[in-house]
């Protein structure tokens, strides 16, 4: 692992310093002191994800009687998008809810399958994916980084924003588009013609308003909650990819949980994540009626013809990034998206 940033190191330092007393604690000490999950993530509290933690913390305080108190930390409070996941690995943090993109840069390639343009229909196909063999498999090959896969939540299907009108792949280029760090993402942008830059999510309003990006691509809901409707002017309802975040938690702390505090989180994270899908849904619909009322940008609806080029522009990135992310993966993905069998 590289060395660690300073802001991190600074922020472990005192995080190690205020929890060495739990980590000696007898066993029978524990069952006293709750047991402190620290759950980091960026985006705002009244957001899928945001909420999704709220719900969690609210099931594992009760369902485990108090032994474990949840402290969650919207926002980027703690950590920004690049500072998050390495917090995560040297115990900083113990549970993050981080959007698939981010296990790339990590090592982990095959989940950026998730980012391929036009790979998923629906969220049913979705979640034959997420909840079938390949979502587990997946998972799996988190272990060597030093951390667990809990769950697959929702975001939703992502649209393109810009200050001028995007209707077909033309319109894209020469536009400086944010993204997260995604090799497939960067991809995407250059085969529309526009070039991307790396921008953490809580920056993105302010490089909007101040000209440092052109346009962006993100689900309604976050959209919304960063008010990136203020400062873009055109929002198309492309729905040409998807954002999804795993939630996940560091291996050796979930591993030295007590077996039942550890099964009854597991309880809690089952629920928690069949409401924040639930939120997803309504809170995506909802973020595109207040940013239609608003009448602060205009949405372009894609004509078949429109859309169809539009697909036809991005249809090598899935060729061109099958070396990444790995053949086999894409074609299993698409194959269990469809409803076939392995």
């Amino acid at each position: 692992m590289t060395q660690p940033s300073r802001p991190i190191r600074a922020f472990t330092r005192r995080a190690l310093a205020a929890g060495t007393a739990l980590l000696v604690l007898s066993g029978a000490a524990l069952a006293q002191a709750p047991i402190v999950i620290k759950f980091s993530h960026v985006v705002a509290p009244d957001t899928p994800k945001g909420r999704g933690a709220d719900k969690f913390k609210e099931l594992a305080e009760k369902y485990t009687n108090g032994k474990v108190k949840v402290e969650v930390y919207p926002n980027s409070q703690l950590f920004k998008d690049k500072e998050e996941v390495e917090a995560l690995q040297l115990g900083a943090v113990q549970m993050l809810a981080p959007s698939l993109a981010k296990f790339g840069p990590l090592g982990a390639k095959e989940f950026e399958v998730f980012d391929l343009p036009y790979i998923l229909p629906d969220k049913a196909a979705l979640r034959r994916v997420t909840d079938g063999a390949l979502g587990k498999r997946l998972f799996d090959k988190l272990e060597t980084k030093g951390i667990i896969g809990l769950a697959y939540w929702d975001n939703g299907f992502k649209e393109m924003s810009a200050n001028k009108p995007l209707r077909m792949p033309a319109d894209f280029r020469g536009l400086k588009m944010r993204i997260q760090s995604s090799k497939v993402l960067e991809a995407q942008f250059r085969a529309l013609g526009a070039i991307p830059q790396v921008m953490a999510f809580s920056e993105v309003y302010q490089g909007m308003q101040t000209g440092v990006v052109d346009g962006s691509e993100n689900t309604p809901s976050n959209m919304f909650t960063q008010k990136h409707h203020e400062v873009q002017k055109y929002i198309t309802l492309s729905d040409h990819g998807y954002i999804g975040y795993a939630v996940i938690t560091n291996k050796k702390f979930w591993d030295g949980l007590p077996s039942d505090v550890r099964t009854e989180l597991d309880k809690a994270m089952k629920e928690a994540t069949v409401y924040a899908n639930q939120v997803a849904d309504k809170d995506n619909a909802d973020a595109l009626d207040e940013m239609k009322k608003s009448g602060k940008t205009t949405f372009i609806t894609l004509t078949q013809e429109e859309k169809a080029a539009w697909k036809a522009a991005l249809e090598p990135v899935t060729a061109e990034m099958a070396k990444r992310v790995g053949k086999d993966v894409i074609e299993e993905f698409q194959k269990e998206a469809k409803g076939g069998t392995q």
